[in-house]
């Protein structure tokens, strides 16, 4: 293709989102004019969508989820406007959260906060009001952080077939305060109900796991339906997806490990109950 500029998704969230679009159009086989008749725009602006040099709008990215069939979806083209214009999200986290809502399975582990597809919305509200008083986000930020994550969870429940949730907590998860006593009661009730669903396993590691606990931030595995698996990892500034198998292996290895050394489900529930009787 003759001037076939090429993008570079980590180059600026417009750029992202330009590089998603081509690479949407592409795999129907459209060409920009096929895009824009299906959108309303016209060829040269889907082109200039896609090479960031014009930002997208609200009223373009419906429409785009509209053409690809993405609407009630976690990862719309709308909801990637929204980070552009927000800000909201860490760099790397939305295109977490497009491999998890149609990942086979999910593994997780956390260290010091329940993590999100755990959280009640009071509980993860409290987590953001937080960030807000810090002055770090806004609270649209805030709020617009939030309602992703209430989507995230609805997404998995409406699937046909939800995904398996792995879940294995630091023991610094649930005892550490959120939201007051009232909160916290309800989010250790929310963890006891998660592990009694049938699609989900619940452990919690111990501090006196000590030096037995392979990770000491967030991890998250994500098993796609071609059995591909992916690597999720934070710092304080940046998520990084990792699909290297060379990489991801030696970390889904240590989580089995993490699993084996953790106490059962049943141990941790009774865990989390003693923990529960404490909070209020």
């Amino acid at each position: 293709m003759v001037n076939r500029k090429e993008l570079n998704p980590d180059g600026s969230p417009e750029e992202a989102f330009g590089a998603r679009l081509r690479s949407s159009r592409e795999s129907k086989g459209w060409t920009q004019d096929d895009l824009a008749l299906r959108t309303g725009y016209s060829g040269r602006h889907i082109s200039a969508i896609e090479t960031g040099r014009k930002p997208p709008t609200r009223r373009f990215s419906i429409s785009v989820d509209v053409a690809f069939g993405l609407e009630g979806s976690v990862d719309t083209f709308e909801r990637q406007w929204r980070e552009i214009r927000h800000g909201a999200l860490l760099e790397g986290f939305p295109e977490y959260v497009g491999h998890e809502a149609r990942a086979a399975e999910v593994r997780i582990f956390e260290v010091g906060v329940i993590p999100g597809l755990l959280q009640t919305r009071e509980y993860a509200a409290a987590i953001e009001a937080g960030h807000v008083k810090r002055g770090t986000i806004t609270a649209e930020q805030a709020a617009e952080r939030v309602d992703l994550l209430i989507e995230r969870q609805a997404a998995l429940s409406r699937r046909p077939l939800p995904p398996l949730v792995i879940a294995v907590l630091d023991e610094s998860c649930i005892r550490r305060l959120v939201g007051g006593p009232g909160v916290m009661d309800a989010q250790l009730n929310h963890l006891i109900q998660f592990a009694d669903q049938s699609n989900t396993s619940l452990q919690v590691a111990p501090f006196s796991m000590g030096e037995r606990r392979p990770f000491n931030r967030l991890l998250h595995l994500l098993t796609l339906a071609d059995r591909a698996v992916v690597a999720y990892v934070e710092s304080q500034t940046q998520g990084y997806l990792e699909r290297e198998i060379t990489s991801v292996l030696p970390l889904l290895r240590a989580y089995h490990q993490l699993q084996t050394e953790a106490p059962s489900q049943a141990e941790s529930v009774a865990i989390i109950g003693q923990v529960r009787k404490g909070s209020l």
